[in-house]
């Protein structure tokens, strides 16, 4: 990325003025001068893009550093409600239905199935979970679909 400072475009329209006025009636009683006049216009304008197109840039950085403030201020919000499930082998706990099947009874069906006796907790969040009657059918899910159950 090209920059430009001050200096860089105070030097370049000093040099402009030090050749001296561009009047449209100079242009004509000296048409030497038109292919100094149109360099000229021609630096100037590449200038007024750098200028304009940094100040773009700019713009854009400071628009996604607060849309990044934005976000963790919200992630911290958010996360101060957040209480993490623990869960250790042997407790018991409810599974949620989460795909209702279409011959449930509304908003009467059952919300959580169970409940599971909690047989291996994971640090990723997975637990293995097995029947009330201690059957070996082990059913792996996630800590989030869970809740403790209390007969």
């Amino acid at each position: 990325m090209v920059s430009i400072t001050k200096e860089d475009l105070i030097e370049a329209l000093e040099i402009e003025i030090a050749k001296g006025p561009t009047h449209c009636d100079v242009i004509k009683d000296r048409p030497k001068m038109n292919g100094a006049v149109e360099a000229a216009n021609k630096n100037i304008k590449k200038i007024i893009e750098k200028i304009t197109l940094n100040l773009i840039n700019e713009r854009q950085l400071i628009a996604l550093c607060h849309d990044q403030c934005y976000q963790q201020k919200m992630a911290r919000a958010f996360s101060k409600r957040v209480r993490p499930h623990k869960f250790s082998p042997g407790d018991l706990v409810l599974q949620k239905v989460l795909h209702i099947s279409p011959d449930s009874r509304g908003k009467f069906a059952y919300k959580y199935n169970g409940p599971y006796i909690v047989k291996e907790v994971f640090s990723g969040g997975g637990i293995f979970l097995t029947d009330m009657d201690g059957n070996k059918n082990v059913l792996s899910v996630n800590a989030d679909t869970l809740k403790k159950y209390y007969p």
